[in-house]
Formats: C-alpha cells, sequence, structure tokens
C-alpha cells in the first residue's frame, strides 16, 4: 500500500492531489474540533452575518493552512507534513485556551457571539500570528 502511494507522490501532480487532499482533510478536521470548543456554532452565526465569528473562523482557518503550508516546504515526507500539521494544530488549540483564560474580565467566547468585532478582530489576528510563528518552527 504505501508503496503504492509513495510512487503516486513521486510525481508533481501526485504530490499537489496528495497534499492538496490531506490540506482539505486536514481542515476539515481541525475545524470541526474548533467547532466543539466553542461556545457558539460558528456556521449557524456566520449565516446569521456574524462579522465577529467570520474574523475569527477566517483566522483559525488561515492559521490553519499557513501551519500546512510550513509543513509542506519543509520538504519531508507527506507523512512528517501531517504530524508537523497536527502538532501546529495543537499548538493553535493551546494558543485558542489561553487567550480565553488571559482574559479573565470577559468570555472570549461570549464576546464573539455577541459580534464584538474588536475581539473578533484579535482572535483572528492571534490565529494569524501564532501560525507563522509555529510555522518557523517547523523543519
Amino acid at each position: 500500500m504505501f508503496n503504492a502511494i509513495d510512487r503516486l507522490l513521486a510525481h508533481p501532480l501526485g504530490i499537489l492531489i496528495g497534499y492538496f487532499s490531506v490540506g482539505i482533510l486536514a481542515l476539515i478536521v481541525f475545524l470541526s474540533c474548533f467547532e466543539l470548543v466553542t461556545k457558539y456554532k460558528c456556521w449557524d452565526e456566520i449565516k446569521q452575518g456574524n462579522i465577529s465569528v467570520a474574523m475569527a473562523t477566517g483566522g483559525k482557518i488561515f492559521g490553519i493552512c499557513n501551519v500546512l503550508r510550513f509543513s509542506i516546504e519543509a520538504k519531508v515526507s507527506i507523512y512528517d507534513s501531517m504530524k508537523w500539521t497536527f502538532f501546529g494544530f495543537l499548538l493553535l488549540l493551546l494558543s485558542y485556551f489561553l487567550f480565553e483564560f488571559l482574559t479573565p474580565v470577559f468570555s472570549i467566547d461570549e464576546e464573539i457571539k455577541k459580534d464584538n468585532r474588536a475581539v473578533g478582530l484579535i482572535s483572528m489576528m492571534i490565529s494569524i500570528s501564532l501560525s507563522y510563528l509555529i510555522g518557523a518552527c517547523i523543519y
């Protein structure tokens, strides 16, 4: 099985399809994990026009994809890229919890659900910024 996959990944088109497929799957799984830990339903809130949730979710999407980009650029195998992306996601998730913990005067999730755009923007920027930091550590 692995030999067939390795032969497929030896071709540039196979690499493109492989990494793209893994990236989409990782994005779906990791966004689902974020959905489980937030106190609001992301896609329901976005459907209702909640800009703060859209910014926070967009930051998470960018962060996950940016970590994936760095893991691909490390020029390791697709298996190692998946491993590094998973660890990067765990660090992004940890940063989400730290952000909530470090603001004890209000709840980040509740403010984002109330469409507090300042909190949504900061949440987005934290996800984006830390994805660069995490990505720079991938080798």
